[in-house]
């Protein structure tokens, strides 16, 4: 690539930049994805279990049955209200409480002859996130509750054959904003890369601007590098600001990794990723045609790259496919370095194989640009 070439390509991105500064909405757009879309979800989505509504049948109205009702406390539990049994159909169809605890006759005297009572837990299963992990909590405040009154607590014929002790790694406290705020970053930054490119694009097309670049002594790699380098680095710079300010400064998610690793690893990403987006508009006429093509590319790079759900837990063929994609890459790498302080020679294959559907992608583009510009002639 000879010194003139790399002279226009960095000119035509400075144009691109002028653009791009003139656009109220895109300018709008990015500065949503990265700070409002990005704190909200992790502050809102909650998907533990907090504050949520419970209530207790108490049909043995003993000492016990009391204690178990006053152990379920905030943060995991809104303060218990007590029912009637008959009552439990008539609240669970209103959706008023999202568990409902049955304490069966006879509680107190089966813990005190070292029967192990049966607890019924009754859950709206439409509260999913918290239908999930509800009863296991509740199990555990209710066997905390009753110990002490067990006869058997001290014999060690009671106690269980292995005791298990659990420590959390790279997320201590098991906060769900962590994740969040950072799966949100990684998401933005594709649907960003493709949408500026694809915009930037279809901007010259609408405004007959092609036409005016093709009697330029200008190639179409030099009009798509300049396109890439030029949407690439607004996405970087918006997106290391989102990791600082919002994530690191706002949320407060600690950032174990190196920072010029991520950034580097994001260059990588963003080269496949732009060229997708320029990909999109080629083919495509207009902005809500390509609005139409992108949403679905991004939802699938966003739901199957293993950000939402774990890679391994999906079909084998699945699988495979998603390894052509760079977002799958590229979401492996960023959690390895921000959360599990991961060193380049951990990261590089994830790095290799985005560089190569990068360049896959690249020279797949500039075909179908080339003969987006032949067609404007």
């Amino acid at each position: 690539m000879t010194v003139r070439t790399l002279g226009h390509i960095y000119h035509l991105g400075v144009k691109e930049l002028r653009s791009l500064a003139r656009d109220p909405v895109l300018l709008f757009l990015i500065a949503y994805v990265f700070t409002f879309s990005v704190y909200t979800p992790a502050k809102s989505a909650v998907m533990d279990v907090v504050n949520a509504s419970i209530a207790i049948v108490n049909e043995d109205d003993s000492r016990s049955a009391r204690l178990v009702r006053e152990a379920m406390l905030p943060p995991l539990f809104l303060p218990a209200a007590e029912i009637a049994f008959g009552d439990i159909n008539h609240v669970m169809d209103r959706g008023r409480y999202t568990f409902v605890v049955d304490i069966p006759p006879d509680f107190e005297q089966d813990i005190a002859s070292g029967t192990p009572p049966q607890v019924q837990i009754i859950t709206d299963a439409t509260a999913m996130s918290q239908a999930g992990r509800g009863p296991s909590y509740i199990q555990q405040i209710i066997e905390q509750t009753v110990r002490p009154e067990w006869p058997g607590r001290n014999d060690p014929a009671n106690l269980p054959l292995v005791e298990l002790e659990t420590r959390a790694r790279f997320n201590p406290n098991m906060q769900q904003s962590w994740f969040v705020a950072v799966n949100q970053v990684i998401n933005n930054i594709s649907v960003l890369a493709i949408f500026l490119t694809g915009a930037a694009v279809l901007r010259e097309r609408e405004h007959g601007n092609i036409e005016h670049l093709l009697v330029m002594p200008l190639t179409p790699l030099e009009l798509m590098s300049a396109k890439i380098w030029a949407n690439g680095i607004v996405v970087l710079l918006a997106a290391m600001a989102s990791l600082f300010l919002v994530v690191k400064g706002l949320i407060g998610v600690p950032i174990a990794g190196s920072i010029p690793l991520f950034a580097f690893g994001l260059c990588v990403y963003l080269f496949s990723v732009t060229a997708l987006g320029i990909m999109l508009a080629t083919i495509v006429n207009s902005m809500p045609q390509f609005g139409l093509l992108a949403f679905p590319v991004y939802i699938v790079m966003s739901l199957l790259s293993g950000g939402q759900t774990p890679l391994e837990s999906m079909p084998e063929l699945l699988q495979k496919i998603m390894q052509f994609v760079p977002s799958t890459h590229f979401v492996s790498f960023s959690q390895a370095v921000l959360f599990r302080d991961a060193t380049p020679a951990m990261v590089w294959p994830a790095l290799f194989k985005m560089f190569l559907i990068g360049a896959a992608y690249s020279v797949f583009t500039l075909s179908r640009f080339r003969k987006m510009l032949a067609a404007a002639k």
